[in-house]
């Protein structure tokens, strides 16, 4: 069968991929000049790498991870100690750690936290175990029922000590959901709570040996195209053209500098865009359909990330940094944790400013300055004196709307990736999986709505697929 997926990130290619492997014929459109969605990233005239955000890789993360293996790619992930820093914000300059011992899950998890002495008494160690004992021995029922509850809710909930959420979760909630923990569904935190705590290898974290877009996705689309399959860039969705049935009649594509739109037809059609844009998508006789209604109850968090270049090393440290900065949720020293990026001399940072919706519309000379500010308190020793730290450079990456902001009660507004539109799918990080919006879920979706296109129409029993097509716009109607 052949399959017109738009969108090309990982959801995307994802899907792709494992449609390929199922024997179907699929046909990628990105509306960009660039593969990857929101792990996109972009050359500069000196040739460095600049990111749509700061991407980390989680042993939690198995469908991911058996992506890299399946591609041959394993070695460009790059595995660090498996330890969890975070900045003490009361001595600038040092940090505190959870180290992960050899020992088996969650005897090291338990270990990490109780051998850490900066950041949680003996008490608040005490009551937040036994505040994660429900979620660790009922498994990913109880996690679901917590989605009405906020995190901060939930510790209220479980008698922890608000202190607790002020030394680690502030910095996990903004990392894991660009939100604080206000905001964020307990759902979200106690999914990663317990991936880390139930695995051995569950918190370790890699980081991809140069920009996503080349290591990852550009090899994902040349094991797609290799098998007959195809990725166009350039080619934005600007309708979706409906038969009289309700079903999807084809896809017409926007013609740019000049050229004709053109309706491309296949046998299935999948939307991997994120949910905005998709919402804006929807055919009119769709929206008065109550599984697309439900969309509405989903919308995208605005995140910006930060690269800094700098005249010399701020930071040693080959790891992720969880930031207890009010502006600032992680952030790493790119330069010593990606070999595609590597600089024995100089510091190139990348930042996650969150929460960003009061800074999103700011310029970009504003949100650099405000971030300054904030390395000045976590690095004084390289920004005071005589000869502090000059930025050489900087790129700022603004995404108004990023992955679902998952408030509490939005597990409910998730959609399954089959639709009630015959030939009609959806994949992406929003749709219903085990995973929260990230990577992993993105990728985990992907491989479901091929297991849902596989099953729905095994190729060994299909039709003889159609002829892909493409015809100019002003033919769609007699198409």
């Amino acid at each position: 069968m052949r399959v017109a997926i738009a969108g090309a990130g990982l959801a995307g290619l994802s899907c792709a991929k494992y449609l390929t492997d199922a024997g179907h014929t699929p046909i990628v459109l990105e509306r960009r000049d660039v593969l990857g969605g929101k792990v996109a990233a972009w050359q500069d005239a000196d040739g460095d790498w600049y990111e749509t955000g700061l991407h980390i890789f989680f042993g939690a993360y198995p469908n991911i991870l058996q992506l890299f293996k399946e591609l041959g790619i394993e070695d460009r992930l790059q595995w660090k100690e498996h330890t969890m820093i975070f900045n003490q914000p009361n001595a600038p300059g040092t940090y505190s750690r959870f180290d992960f011992p050899d020992l088996p899950a969650p005897l090291n998890g338990i270990v990490a936290i109780l051998r850490n002495n900066d950041m949680l008494t003996w008490p608040e160690k005490i009551r937040f175990g036994l505040g994660l004992l429900p979620a660790m021995v009922q498994g990913q029922k109880y996690v679901e029922e917590m989605d009405k509850y906020s995190w901060t809710e939930w510790l209220q909930k479980q008698n922890i000590p608000l202190r607790v959420e002020k030394e680690v979760f502030i910095a996990m909630s903004k990392a894991l959901n660009f939100i604080g923990p206000e905001e964020i569904s307990a759902t979200i935190l106690l999914t990663a709570l317990n991936r880390f705590l139930q695995e051995k290898k569950g918190s370790t974290m890699a980081f991809l040996d140069g920009s996503p877009t080349e290591r990852l996705c550009q090899p994902i689309v040349d094991y797609i195209t290799e098998r007959g399959g195809e990725v166009r860039l350039n080619a934005p969705l600007k309708e979706i053209l409906l038969n009289p049935d309700g079903t999807v009649r084809g896809f017409l594509i926007r013609g740019l500098n000049g050229a004709e739109d053109e309706v491309l037809t296949a046998d299935l059609y999948v939307s991997a865009m994120p949910v905005d844009p998709f919402k804006v998508m929807l055919p009119e006789p769709w929206k008065q359909m109550e599984f697309f209604q439900q969309l509405d109850g989903l919308e995208g968090v605005p995140v910006i990330n930060l690269h800094l270049w700098f005249d010399r090393k701020l930071t040693e440290i080959d790891h992720l940094l969880f930031s207890r900065s009010p502006l600032l949720s992680v952030y790493a020293d790119m330069s010593n944790t990606c070999r595609g990026y590597a600089n024995p001399d100089r510091s190139m940072l990348e930042l996650v400013l969150a929460p960003a919706k009061d800074w999103i519309s700011k310029s970009d000379e504003e949100i650099v300055d405000a971030t300054i500010a904030e390395l000045e308190k976590l690095f004084p020793q390289h920004f005071g004196g005589d000869n502090p730290a000059k930025l050489l450079k900087y790129h700022v990456v603004k995404t108004p709307r990023s992955v679902y902001k998952a408030t509490p009660g939005r597990q409910q507004y998730r959609p399954s990736q089959k639709t009630p539109i015959a030939n009609f799918y959806l994949t992406g990080d929003y749709t219903m999986q085990r995973y929260l919006a990230s990577m992993e879920g993105a990728v985990l979706s992907g491989k479901l709505t091929a297991q849902a296109i596989s099953e729905a129409i095994p190729v060994d029993t299909a039709n003889k697929p159609q002829t892909l097509t493409r015809s100019p716009a002003t033919n769609a109607a007699t198409a």
